[in-house]
């Protein structure tokens, strides 16, 4: 399928499939404002609260030619931001003033803290029965550790997926990236747009609670049962426990890695390393044998791959069908055409005027197609206009 076939009724006026939904996102770091960057991203109005002169997201480095920080232009893109002090009490005033006017508030504050301004849960329904509510924290708003901090490195230890990663008789590696505040932004969106759902079907809002930890343990692939039942998974770096051949190995010029889950993927494999023989033999010719010989299939395909360039591996194994790939560094897989093609990097206008190539909506909509409409604006940059809206509102 060609780009402009999937796109062939796509409307020229729509901003995502949530246009006309606002949001209140009173967010800050990482995991708040991812889920509310899905939101914008899939079109609604995002109104960021931030502190005035506040500077959350000013995180090093910054990206090459532009003086602004990465981490902010990542999350805050497609909101507007207004300034306005939530501990004081004309701050509160007037957030619950928009709150009446939102479909959604999301925050990620320690639990408690929103309550204690005045301006949680139950003060915003009293203003707008309604409203979902969104509270993203480590733990979570109830639960014996409800009261402790957290960050994504402390999530990812707690839940033992730090225990996990990392190759044998190693320590353990944390994840390079905010895996657990991924995660959890993720399960943010997810669980705004379900009470969404239910308020068209009944009118009714609710709270929303989602803790870093619960979706942590949620996408670690049903390990935790395995665990809980006295079957603890086995750290194994770049292999795993139910397929052999799958690994990283090791070629002239780079690393590849190739995954054999299917026997005729085997049979195939043999014959491109020369030996065919392999294939239908004792010890070799069913999955179930080869996990019983790992080590003498790791050196064979490890000694074929020895002898070859990245490419040639990568173009012999990839003609017989075989799943395998090049382990590239991340300049290289932004340098990819095919993530052009899918608009996963998109050349974008900073709030000063310089340009960088942001990591796009991973998404499509046929119909209601999505994009990065504006650049993160600077903290409180849309303050003037937002009020000004809100007076119109009151006015009408």
């Amino acid at each position: 399928m060609r780009e402009q076939d999937f796109h062939r009724e796509s409307l020229s006026d729509s901003t995502g499939p949530l246009q006309g939904v606002r949001v209140l996102d009173v967010t800050k770091v990482w995991s708040g404002p991812l889920a509310t960057c899905v939101l914008a991203d899939l079109g609604a109005d995002v109104v960021s609260v931030e502190l005035p002169g506040g500077r959350d997201g000013q995180v090093p480095p910054d990206i090459p030619g532009t003086g602004l920080s990465w981490f902010r232009e990542t999350v805050r893109r497609n909101k507007r931001s207004v300034g306005l002090d939530l501990r004081e009490a004309e701050g509160r005033e007037c957030f619950l003033r928009l709150v009446a006017t939102a479909d959604l508030v999301v925050e990620n504050y320690k639990p408690g803290t929103l309550d204690g301004w005045g301006i949680g849960y139950e003060d915003c329904r009293r203003v707008r029965p309604d409203i979902v509510f969104v509270s993203v924290s480590g733990w979570g708003q109830y639960g014996p550790n409800a009261h402790l901090p957290a960050y994504d490195p402390v999530i990812q230890a707690a839940g033992g997926w730090m225990d996990l990663n990392g190759l044998p008789g190693s320590a353990p590696v944390r994840a390079p990236t905010f895996l657990a505040d991924e995660l959890a932004g993720l399960h943010a969106a997810i669980g705004a747009l379900a009470a969404l759902a239910h308020r068209t079907r009944t009118g009714e809002g609710q709270h929303v609670d989602v803790s870093m930890m619960d979706s942590l343990l949620f996408s670690s692939s049903g390990l935790p049962t395995l665990a809980a039942t006295g079957a603890p998974p086995p750290r194994l770096g770049n292999e795993t426990d139910f397929v052999v051949p799958s690994n990283v190995y090791a070629c002239l010029d780079g690393h590849l890695y190739l995954a054999v889950a299917l026997n005729k993927h085997w049979r195939a494999l043999a014959e491109v390393m020369g030996r065919p023989e392999l294939g239908g033999a004792d010890g070799y010719a069913t999955n179930k044998e080869r996990l019983a010989n790992r080590d003498e299939i790791n050196r064979i395909v490890a000694g074929w791959c020895a002898g070859r360039t990245v490419s040639g591996a990568v173009a012999a194994l990839s003609e017989r069908g075989l799943v395998v790939a090049p382990v590239r560094t991340l300049t290289e897989a932004a340098a990819d055409p095919h993530v052009a093609a899918r608009g996963m990097l998109q050349e974008t206008v900073l709030s000063n005027g310089s340009r960088a190539p942001l990591v796009g909506p991973p998404v499509k909509f046929s119909r209601t197609p999505t994009g990065i409409r504006r650049a993160a604006p600077a903290p409180g940059a849309d303050t003037a206009e937002v009020l000004a809206e809100l007076e119109n509102d009151a006015a009408t």
